[in-house]
């Protein structure tokens, strides 16, 4: 008899308790790498939800460098997951996943689903100057090492899942960090919800909307690496282009006496959101928040926030950053080990994933 699932999304009405919601049938298992301590952690959290043990694998660093995998256990005719979160080695992660995608492949897997909650390469997703579409040379990569099926969450660019000729499954975080505003926040209700650039005036509006509160957008910041600029094809240029003349900083919307809680999908370099969250406070915001998905967090990140006026830093565990909490306590972490081995129960069972996508927005 086919089981049916009790998951709800964070906010839904019947959900039940985590540890009793995952049965899955027999054929499963799961591997982590060991990029991180975060990846085994986020593993073992994924692997009680479901009721099973972590599989046995090791892996490791040669002298050289290069990177060893020894699965030890069968694998013959299983559902394989392999668990990946991108530490600060971002190479080696990606090579760790692919050799051992590779040897359960070699190993006679019935199938390989890859468990990125944070897609390495990411924002290289569009051709720039004379560079080069990295993310797609990332997905072809785990195509032909034997991925049969993807499992990530909040892509940087949802065309990303179109570099794979595998199915792709992009979750989404913000059921969670929706979920965080309403408990975490008591005064919520007198906040407004902040893009920090008109770039990312949707997700705000799909966070606004749902929540019925309203948005305000900072327009005529600094424009960033990603932003659309000259890409350099002709060489020399055939005219002369004077540099665009940036705008004064102004902030569509009304922050005054309010809660701010800016919205994105990645927080790596922070110089933008502090400097948003000085000008939300120039315009009379009492309380600033920062809602993303992947804490990145790289460099000087934790020391800058510290020092800013952002009050709090919300992301999930997409990527291990407890180095970062310790370096500043502004720095909290939303689980998401539930909607992780929901996806994988409900793929392994061969149910319908759609339940997983109810109530989210098209621009999430």
């Amino acid at each position: 008899m086919r089981q049916t699932s009790q998951f709800c999304i964070p906010g839904r009405v019947g959900a039940r308790d985590p540890k009793d919601m995952n049965h899955t049938k027999g054929g499963l298992v799961i591997f982590t790498a060991n990029s991180h301590p975060s990846s085994r952690e986020l593993g073992k959290r994924i692997a009680e939800r479901l009721g099973v043990e972590l599989g046995k694998v090791q892996v490791y660093q040669e002298a050289n460098r290069e990177t060893r995998v020894q699965i030890q256990e069968s694998v013959r005719g299983k559902d394989v997951f392999v668990i990946q979160t991108v530490s600060k080695d971002v190479n080696t992660t990606i090579m760790e996943m692919l050799i051992m995608v590779y040897a359960c492949r070699t190993s006679c897997a019935r199938s390989i689903t890859g468990v990125l909650p944070y897609f390495p390469y990411s924002k290289q997703c569009k051709m720039r100057k004379r560079g080069s579409i990295v993310s797609k040379l990332i997905a072809s990569m785990m195509c032909k090492a034997g991925l049969t099926h993807l499992i990530t969450m909040d892509l940087h660019q949802k065309e990303i899942q179109g570099f794979f000729n595998i199915p792709v499954d992009n979750l989404r975080a913000s059921p969670f960090l929706l979920q965080y505003i309403q408990e975490e926040i008591p005064d919520y209700r007198n906040a407004v919800i902040v893009a920090k650039s008109p770039a990312s005036a949707k997700r705000a509006q799909s966070f606004a909307e749902r929540l019925r509160l309203g948005i305000a957008v900072i327009h005529g910041e600094a424009q960033d690496a990603e932003s659309d600029q000259v890409d350099g094809r002709h060489s020399p240029p055939t005219v002369m282009l004077m540099p665009k003349e940036k705008p004064p900083i102004t902030v569509v919307g009304d922050v005054g006496g309010r809660i701010a809680i800016i919205v994105d999908d990645i927080i790596d370099d922070v110089d933008s959101f502090v400097a948003a969250a000085e000008t939300l406070k120039e315009r009379g915001a009492y309380k600033i928040f920062v809602m993303a998905t992947h804490g990145i967090l790289s460099s000087e990140a934790p020391r800058f926030i510290e020092e800013s006026a952002i009050d709090e830093v919300v992301v999930t565990n997409t990527i291990p950053h407890e180095l970062q909490k310790l370096q500043c306590p502004k720095i909290k972490t939303v689980d998401i080990s539930m909607i992780l081995s929901e996806a994988i129960r409900r793929i392994h069972n061969g149910e319908s994933m759609s339940y997983l996508f109810r109530n989210i927005g098209v621009d999430d």
